[in-house]
């Protein structure tokens, strides 16, 4: 081994090996599919592109990630465009990515599938939630370039359809860089000051970057926020996007959004002469019919004698007014017959309900007899009792209790008794 001569730092060699790399592999193309993907809140963004038998660690600077149209994803196929240099600190190779295409479609194909999916799941597309279009709006706002040929389409349109319609344009960019904040703001400040009822928000056809503010998600939020229905005008019929998604309604052309938003003048013209000659015709039937209904009353009796009526309803008056005395006087006879009667009827009621009430009293008497004590000394019984001197006696109270004896066991000698017959007492004292 020869002695160490010219000895390198780990900087120096680190050094040495990125000024190889980065003059010995000028910008390339690179494939792989992305893995380990981070987007950094200083807006670098950091991944993997791998393959089956290396990976490589890429970085894409905060400005080049800004303008990227499509969300990286992990396992997504990417071509990415930078050079290679080695990140001195970790001791690894890298690639500074500068672009970054997904691998057999578009960035921007990539990037309207991936907003529309994201909008779909929130239900911006939902049929539900679009409102319909006023039939004859007071006043309609268009949002658009004022120097496009989509608004030249929709003024000779409405100047044709409806030429006494009240216009309000909404200017802003619709294609480049800042455009969609431009479209966003303008379809923001036509709700603001709610001085239109309904907005056309287009452009002219063009290619899929042309159009691509549209597809762009501040325009989608701000149709779908819109308290305004939003009629979406972007191209021509094979152009969708994003917008016309989400919008109210959709129209293949800025003309078609013209004649959406606007009936023809002269087809309400002549709808309203039609149903003028249609009021005439059923008002001159109705009036036919009142005159008809007039002239039968005309000939009826009572219109042409009125007084008729009234007589005869005098005549009837009078006649029941000669009744009347008559017939209170035999309703008076008859209420006098039927007293009468009643009176002659009472007292023999009356005594009938009398005997019938001692009846009733003399049996009840009779059953009380029956039950009586008394009854049974009658028949030769007696009942024999026990006097006990009272507990306390005082003035004007008896001076002995009787008790009632059951058993020869409740008298004892010198207990004085009293028995009671059918007639009269006995008092006695007993002895054994």
């Amino acid at each position: 081994m020869p002695p160490p001569q010219d000895i390198l730092t780990v900087t120096d060699l680190t050094r040495r090996i990125k000024g190889m790399l980065e003059s010995g592999f000028p910008s390339l193309w690179v494939s792989g599919e992305a893995s380990n993907v981070k987007y950094h809140q200083s807006g670098h963004l950091y991944f993997s592109l791998k393959d089956a038998g290396a990976s490589l660690r890429c970085v894409m600077f905060r400005g080049s990630a800004a303008r990227l149209r499509f969300q990286v994803e992990e396992g997504a196929a990417l071509v990415a465009f930078g050079r290679v240099s080695v990140y001195e600190k970790g001791g690894a190779y890298e690639l500074i990515a500068e672009r970054l295409e997904p691998k057999g479609i578009g960035a921007l194909q990539l990037a309207f599938d991936q907003m529309k999916a994201k909008l779909e799941r929130e239900g911006l597309f939902d049929p539900a939630r679009k409102r319909p279009l006023p039939f004859l709006p007071a006043a309609v706002g268009i949002v658009t370039s004022p120097t496009g040929a989509a608004l030249r389409d929709i003024l000779t349109v409405i100047d044709r359809r409806f030429p006494r319609a009240r216009l309000v344009i909404y200017p802003c960019r619709v294609q480049g860089e800042g455009a969609a904040d431009e479209i966003a703001g303008a379809i923001r400040a036509a709700n603001a000051r709610a001085e239109v009822e309904v907005l056309i928000v287009g452009r002219g056809g063009g290619s899929l970057e042309d159009l691509w503010a549209f597809n762009e998600e501040p325009v989608a939020r701000a149709i779908a926020d819109s308290a305004l229905p939003v009629v979406s005008a972007v191209g021509h019929e094979v152009d969708v996007t994003i917008a016309d998604l989400v919008a109210d309604r959709r129209a293949l052309t800025p003309s078609e959004a013209a004649e959406l938003v606007l009936p023809k003048a002269a087809d309400l013209e002549a709808e309203l002469a039609s149903l003028r000659q249609r009021l005439r015709t059923a008002l001159r039937g109705i009036l036919e019919v009142l005159r008809e209904r007039v002239r039968a009353l005309a000939a009826t009796r009572v219109l042409r004698d009125p007084m008729d009526r009234v007589r005869q309803l005098q005549q009837r008056i009078d006649d029941l007014a000669a009744r009347l005395p008559v017939r209170l006087k035999d309703r008076l006879a008859r209420a006098r017959k039927d007293v009468a009667g009643l009176s002659g009827r009472l007292p023999a009621l009356l005594q009938g309900r009398l005997v019938l009430a001692r009846t009733r009293v003399g049996g009840m008497a009779g059953r009380l007899e029956g039950l009586s004590p008394l009854r049974v000394l009658a028949r030769g019984y007696s009942v024999t009792m026990r006097e006990e001197p009272a507990s306390a006696p005082g003035a004007g109270q008896p001076p002995a209790v009787a008790r009632i004896l059951k058993s020869a066991a409740d008298v004892k000698p010198g207990d004085r008794l009293r028995t009671r017959l059918g007639e009269g007492e006995i008092f006695s004292r007993v002895v054994e």
